[in-house]
């Protein structure tokens, strides 16, 4: 069973590569935009795991690693010209688009990383770990309450203006359709689900991918251009 410093060396190993991305990307592009974020996310929980947040140390190590490496897969893949995942197709091929603002990509990336890489990085977890994903609900809820607060920082940060941002925006009308809170429910739901339907390779393979459209289906809209 992998030692808990092999876990930690991933930690900064993860963080050190989107620590990359962020100096390599122009700050404009939706994958930039995103990583900044994700960046920020994993960095807050690497402090809480350090100052002892978690009540099992080793299961948030596992699951944070397990999570980012999901994204950092994605990104590789779209980098050698191979297709990511369908949840995070929309990022890829809008993420120059003028019409698409940066709280639209941030959004999108958190709802294809929470949709679909968070549900099956329990199960790659709870593998890793050899526990029921139960034992890692405490874990999960922690980090889940951590992107809570940041998107609320980050539409606070992206959100334009109360001068600028009227009631019949379209983009007030795009974002209220999308919450973290369900995501993270519907998450922790899926997770469940898998990891009951591990003994049924097929079928768990079939809800794998309609889970994936589903979470793809949403950031496509999520992504939708807004006029200036």
């Amino acid at each position: 069973m992998p030692q808990l410093e092999q876990f930690t060396t991933s930690v900064d190993a993860v963080v050190s590569r989107m620590r990359a991305l962020d100096s390599a990307l122009p700050g404009r592009d939706g994958i930039a935009v995103f990583n900044r974020v994700y960046l920020a996310v994993t960095e807050a929980v690497d402090r809480r795991i350090d100052t002892g947040g978690f009540p099992d140390r080793r299961a948030a190590i596992t699951l944070d690693v397990r999570f980012a490496e999901r994204y950092l897969a994605a990104v590789e893949a779209a980098a050698d010209e191979h297709r990511p995942p369908a949840c995070w197709r929309p990022l890829f091929q809008f993420r120059r688009h003028p019409g698409v603002r940066p709280l639209q990509f941030a959004l999108a990336g958190i709802n294809a990383h929470i949709g679909h890489d968070l549900a099956l990085a329990v199960v790659d977890a709870c593998r890793t770990l050899d526990c029921e994903p139960a034992e890692l609900e405490d874990e999960f809820d922690r980090v889940g309450d951590l992107l809570v607060s940041l998107e609320e920082r980050i539409r606070e940060d992206l959100m334009p203006g109360p001068d600028l941002l009227q009631i019949a925006d379209p983009l007030t009308h795009l974002l209220g359709s999308w919450s973290l809170d369900r995501a993270r429910d519907a998450t922790w739901t899926a997770a469940r689900a898998l990891w009951a339907l591990r003994g049924l390779p097929d079928v768990a393979a079939e809800f794998t991918q309609r889970l994936d459209t589903a979470v793809g289906f949403a950031g496509r809209m999520l992504l939708t251009p807004l006029p200036d």
